[in-house]
C-alpha cells in the first residue's frame, strides 16, 4: 500500500497549491490513501466547512488537524457531520469530533488514522500517550486494521520521537506536524515503524512559518504587537512524506519526502515512481 501524507496547509496559498496538485500527484504516484493536516487551511488559522470539501473532492481520504482546529468556530459544529475530518484524539472528553477511524484505502484494505497532539510546549490536553494506547488497544494492526497512521501534532522533537517508539512495531507511520518546517530524520524504526519528525508545511516559505514576515519581524524586534499575523501569499512548496506500506505486516518498508515547487529543494519518494 502506497500512503501519501501532506504536512499542514497553510492560507490560501498553500491550499489551493494542493487542491490543485492532489488530483495530478495522486494519479502519478499511484497513491492508495491521502491524509492531508489541513488546521491552517483557512487564513492561516483553522479550517472551514467549504475547504474541508475541497480538500477531500480534490483526493484527501482524511483530513487532520491540531492546536488551531476551533480557531474557525464553525468546526466546532460541522465537524460532527463529516467522518472523515478529526481533531486530536486526547483532547478533554466530550469535546465535539472525534480523534481516529478507520477508513478504506482505494485498494480495499482498512487504515486507522489517529490524529494525537502532543503537551510540551503546548497547550494543556490529556496524556497521548495513554489516548494512543487505547485507540491500539481497540484496532490493533493485522487485527483490527490493515495498516495505522498516527499525525502527531506536537512541538517537542523528544515527545515525537518517544510516541513513535512507543508504538514501533504497532503502527505503520508516526508522522509529526505543527512545526512547519520539514525535517531530515525520515527513518524505519528497528520494530518496522516509519517516523518523521516533521512532514512540512504546504505553503509560501518565504515567511515566517508561512506568515507574511513583517508582524512577526516586528514582534522579535520591538516586543509589541502591532497587527495579526497574515499568510504569506508568493508561490507554496507542497511538503509532506510518501511511505510504502507492506499489505503482509501492515509495516513500513519505505518513507521518503515529498517536496514539490516554491523555494525548497525538489524530492520525490523514489518507489512512488517505480512500477508498482
Amino acid at each position: 500500500m502506497r500512503i501519501l501524507f501532506l504536512g499542514d496547509l497553510v492560507g490560501r496559498s498553500g491550499r489551493q497549491a494542493v487542491i490543485e496538485a492532489l488530483p495530478g500527484l495522486r494519479q502519478r504516484y499511484r497513491a492508495d490513501f491521502v491524509v492531508v493536516n489541513g488546521e491552517n487551511a483557512a487564513g492561516g488559522f483553522g479550517i472551514t466547512e467549504p475547504i474541508l470539501t475541497e480538500l477531500i473532492d480534490a483526493g484527501a481520504d482524511v483530513v487532520t488537524t491540531g492546536n488551531h482546529v476551533w480557531d474557525q468556530r464553525e468546526a466546532l459544529v460541522f465537524i460532527e457531520r463529516h467522518d472523515r475530518l478529526l481533531r486530536p484524539i486526547n483532547f478533554a472528553p466530550g469535546t465535539p469530533g472525534k480523534g481516529a477511524g478507520l477508513y478504506k484505502a482505494q485498494n480495499g484494505p482498512d487504515v486507522l488514522v489517529i490524529n494525537a497532539q502532543g503537551r510540551v510546549f503546548m497547550s494543556d490536553t490529556d496524556d497521548p500517550f495513554r489516548a494512543v494506547e487505547r485507540e491500539l488497544e481497540a484496532c490493533g494492526l493485522k487485527t483490527g486494521a490493515d495498516a495505522i497512521l498516527i499525525d502527531f501534532h506536537a512541538e517537542a522533537t523528544s515527545e515525537k520521537e518517544a510516541l513513535a517508539h512507543f508504538v514501533d512495531g504497532r503502527a505503520s507511520a508516526v508522522i509529526g506536524t505543527h512545526t512547519h518546517v520539514p525535517t531530515a530524520d525520515e527513518q524505519i524504526l528497528s520494530g518496522g515503524t516509519a517516523y518523521i519528525s516533521d512532514a512540512g508545511m504546504c505553503g509560501d516559505f518565504d515567511s515566517v512559518l508561512g506568515m507574511d514576515k513583517e508582524e512577526p519581524l516586528s514582534r522579535f524586534l520591538t516586543q509589541i504587537p502591532s497587527a495579526r499575523f497574515a499568510p504569506a501569499l508568493g508561490e507554496a512548496t507542497i511538503c509532506g512524506v510518501g511511505i510504502d506500506i507492506d499489505d503482509a505486516t501492515g509495516l513500513a518498508r519505505a518513507i521518503a519526502p515529498l517536496r514539490l515547487g516554491g523555494r525548497l529543494s525538489q524530492t520525490e519518494p523514489a518507489f512512488f515512481l517505480s512500477e508498482a
